[in-house]
């Protein structure tokens, strides 16, 4: 009995302690506001939901839209198990183990299983292929969130077996209630406050939010128990949140400097520094591929023909990425941001190439007769290559490969690499 006691009082303090963003995540359709055409009684959703009748769907659409608080108000009206997950932190291992759980749920207790996962574009395509029989014979009932097109993201056979619906981005008008009610709420929110707030203010979070419910929520709170009076105005919500502005941003300035400070702690060759701001994206969120896509860029860019083998070590990182997935795939990671830091670098070939370009710029002139191929009897005749010397036949050290217009250059330096 005393282990129960313990266990609510746990969940209560967690949830006292919880951002506001989470208190004030709605529990049914009337506080859910923003998708109206998508959750309306009339709507197909709806009604499916409501006959508890769901099949399997993805939600799409920008962050902080509602598509993890949609999945939750779902499980509770239908009465399913909820089960979620992020592919971001789980592995496949993990919603196996759901899986056989739903299994037997349904089996011996007749009760649905909705398997919900987040960002269900982190998965690969293996691990994606993992969840198809379950779909397909009902086991699960799969709720995928992405923020990514699924046409693109989602592998073909799991997209046909399930419904996509897509979530609008939040609008000003959206945002405001939403924050109106947090503001009023006594037992979930902001109520004991008792804040005064301007219209423009709230126009003036809605809009720094963009779109997303939960940067707006949580930026709320902080300002509610940063100032010094009772009003938030417009004036003092900037002074406010302008300090700490790229703390809440997704996908702007914040995202370009955390990876451009990992590209130049490895190019200074500087394995912790670059592990470290590896660290950061990882736990932001941030798409593995596009760090490996980076990846794959430094290894010619930055140590380029001083240890060719880097490009090989960072496209085989990149594959790793995509066939093993997270969370296993940040070891691979790892690896490859430690052998890039520690490799000897050159950017000569990069820096080569940037000068042909500014050559190449100067027009479009014709290929020297004796470079082309001569694939038909008119070409031969016309004097395709005629002259050509074959490099394994005889001597080329006097045979040219530029343009008549342009004179022999030296690009690469393969001295002092």
């Amino acid at each position: 009995m005393s282990k129960d006691l313990f266990d609510n009082q746990a969940e209560e303090n967690k949830f006292k302690n919880a951002p506001l963003a989470e208190r004030m995540r709605p529990k049914d359709f009337g506080d859910f506001f923003g998708q109206e055409d998508l959750v309306g009684e009339d709507s197909p959703l709806r009604k499916a939901i409501d006959r508890d009748a769901l099949v399997s769907v993805i939600f799409w659409g920008p962050p902080g839209s509602g598509k993890t608080t949609l999945a939750r108000i779902i499980a509770e009206k239908t009465g399913a198990k909820f089960e979620p997950f992020s592919a971001v932190v789980t592995g496949i291992n993990d919603v196996r183990e759901a899986i056989e759980e739903a299994k037997n749920r349904l089996k011996f207790h007749d009760r649905k299983t909705i398997l919900f996962i987040d960002e269900i574009h982190r998965f690969n395509k293996a691990q994606q292929d993992a969840l198809l029989p379950y779909v397909e014979d009902g086991t699960v009932v799969l709720i995928g969130a992405t923020t990514e097109n699924p046409s693109f993201e989602v592998i073909s056979p799991l997209l046909s077996r399930s419904t996509v619906y897509t979530l609008e981005r939040l609008s000003v008008s959206d945002l405001k209630k939403i924050f109106k009610k947090a503001l009023n709420d006594k037992e979930r929110g902001l109520g004991n406050y008792d804040l005064e707030v301007t219209d423009q203010a709230l126009i003036k979070l809605a809009n720094f939010s963009d779109g997303d419910a939960r940067v707006g929520l949580n930026a709320l709170e902080f300002v509610a128990k940063t100032l010094s009076e009772d009003k938030i105005t417009e004036d003092s919500l900037e002074e406010i949140l302008e300090e700490h502005a790229l703390r809440y941003d997704k996908k702007g300035e914040e995202h370009y400097n955390l990876i451009s400070a990992y590209i130049k702690s490895m190019r200074d060759s500087d394995p912790n520094g670059a592990l470290y701001w590896l660290a950061r994206m990882i736990e932001s969120g941030e798409d593995p591929k596009f760090i490996a896509r980076r990846m794959v860029i430094f290894a010619s860019e930055d140590v380029g023909m001083a240890d060719p083998k880097g490009l090989l070590v960072a496209d085989a990182v990149s594959r790793a990425v995509d066939f093993v997935g997270l969370p296993e795939a940040q070891i691979n990671l790892a690896h490859g941001t430690v052998y890039l830091a520690e490799a000897e670098k050159s950017n000569k070939a990069y820096a080569a190439l940037m000068k042909a370009k500014e050559d190449a710029r100067e027009g479009s002139f014709g290929v020297p007769m004796h470079l082309r191929n001569a694939v038909t009897d008119l070409m031969k005749e016309e004097g395709y290559g005629e002259g050509y010397k074959y490099a394994h036949d005889e001597e080329v050290d006097d045979q040219k490969h530029f343009p008549e217009e342009i004179e022999e250059k030296k690009y690469y330096d393969d001295v002092d690499n």
